[in-house]
């Protein structure tokens, strides 16, 4: 009995391995950076352009784009941020210029079914605890 549990103990410390990864370009420099599990990517990933800019970052649930995610323009600054689940947009997506916010769309299962370009207009149609 006891045996079994040490055994039982080990398999389950095995299976859920859990590191923190960072993978390259070829030009050494950084592509992502994470946590896997049993090689899954779970929790927050950062990714990178080649030249080394921010891309995009956000959450992983069983491998798969889950929360809010940003993602960035050239500059560096936050193109757009998108409520996903099961890595397709599910939600929210709020576009930015400039750092300024010019418009919300909404999604649901990859589809955009609605725009607002108005603030008055989305605070309106939208409870903005949806936001979160």
């Amino acid at each position: 009995m006891r045996l079994s549990i040490i055994f039982l103990f080990l398999v389950t410390l095995g299976y859920a391995q859990k590191s923190y990864q960072k993978q390259y370009y070829p030009n050494g420099n950084l592509k992502a950076k994470g946590w896997l599990q049993n090689g899954i990517k779970i929790n927050y990933w950062y990714f990178y352009n080649s030249n080394g800019t921010k891309a995009s970052e956000g959450h992983f649930i069983n491998g798969k784009k889950n929360k809010w995610w940003l993602f960035y323009d050239d500059m560096n600054k936050v193109n757009h941020k998108c409520q996903l689940k099961d890595g397709v947009k599910n939600g929210y997506c709020l576009m930015y210029s400039n750092e300024q916010l010019i418009s919300a769309k909404r999604f649901k299962n990859g589809k955009q079914f609605k725009e607002w370009t108005d603030f008055s207009a989305f605070k309106k149609e939208n409870n903005l605890s949806d936001l979160k």
